[in-house]
């Protein structure tokens, strides 16, 4: 069984009904939603004009066995300088959000799935390929 992060773009797919999350989340015995996605989802939903189903929808996910809420601590922020500094040298600039949500998935040991390539120049980081 597989325990992975998740990034905004594979929770967008799967309500998509992308079926190769759908699959993939059928092997997982762990899946991992950074504080920072669900930040990105609430920010999503309230530009929308389906923001109360989009929620209730998220939360139903989030309650979901398997699947937990993954917040920071300073393991999580020695990361993410880690990351940053890391990143700098490289010349290789990411997304703010997106550092938080590789250092969470670093923290947590766990592999990130994503659509975002940019994640593949975190030295350290596990990647996860979909379905």
């Amino acid at each position: 069984m597989k325990k992975v992060a998740i990034d905004t773009n594979i929770y967008a797919a799967f309500k998509a009904g992308n079926a190769d999350i759908v699959e993939l989340f059928r092997h997982c015995d762990y899946i991992g939603v950074d504080i920072t996605v669900i930040a990105e989802l609430y920010a999503g939903f309230a530009m929308g004009d389906r923001e109360r189903k989009n929620r209730s929808e998220l939360e139903a996910f989030l309650n979901t066995p398997r699947v937990y809420i993954l917040t920071h601590d300073l393991e999580t922020a020695e990361f993410y300088a880690l990351i940053v500094k890391q990143l700098r040298e490289k010349g290789k600039p990411i997304p703010t959000n997106d550092i938080s949500i590789a250092a969470s998935a670093m923290r947590h040991s766990l592999a990130l799935i994503s659509h975002d390539r940019h994640f593949e120049a975190i030295k350290g980081l596990l990647l996860t390929k979909e379905g």
